[in-house]
């Protein structure tokens, strides 16, 4: 192990830290801890052992979920908020290439759904057991397998072509722009 590969431990501070410390081994890494905010990095097979603790504590909700092309794969960011005392706790859970997935957290958090599937459209992230896979941002002609926010992706190249225009029904007093 070279001192590149040590990581300083984060002393778990506060209410924060309360809360990261609560979800055990399943915490891999914590790279903040302060008094009203926290960021850790969770092992990708216990999101859903993870969400439905978060879920249990008081005054918890998800406030939302991100994701990010890392370069071993997606990594997503569920953001956790705490009223009171107004703290975020954010986990950070890996879906590594080039399988890109996880198990879906909307089972045990309803909120996750739509966040879950817009993922897995955009960033092409699989959620297994998601009760709810369609298309939620892309239209159904886009090609599967062609993630826009991927960064592979060339907005030129990449672009499939636009769908045939549809006649809109005439509206009255709209000449199309003609004047």
């Amino acid at each position: 192990m070279t001192d590149w590969d040590r990581q300083p431990e984060t002393p778990l501070l506060g209410f924060v830290g309360e809360v990261i410390e609560s979800l055990g081994d399943a915490v891999e890494a914590v790279e903040q801890c302060e008094a009203r905010r926290g960021i850790a990095r969770i092992r990708p097979d216990r999101t859903v052992e993870v969400a439905a603790k978060m879920l249990a504590l008081a005054g918890s909700r998800l406030a939302t979920a991100t994701g990010i092309e890392v370069r071993d794969g997606v990594e997503v960011l569920y953001h956790w908020a705490f009223e009171p005392p107004g703290a975020v706790v954010t986990l950070k859970a890996l879906a590594v290439r080039p399988e890109v997935v996880l198990e879906s957290v909307a089972n045990v958090v309803p909120a996750a759904n739509w966040i879950e599937r817009e993922m897995h459209d955009l960033l092409g992230v699989g959620f297994r057991n998601h009760p709810d896979m369609r298309r939620l941002v892309l239209d159904d002609s886009w090609p599967e397998g062609v993630h826009p926010l991927r960064k592979e992706f060339d907005q030129v190249l990449d672009r499939p072509p636009l769908p045939p225009n549809q006649t809109s029904p005439d509206v009255p007093g709209d000449r199309g722009g003609a004047e």
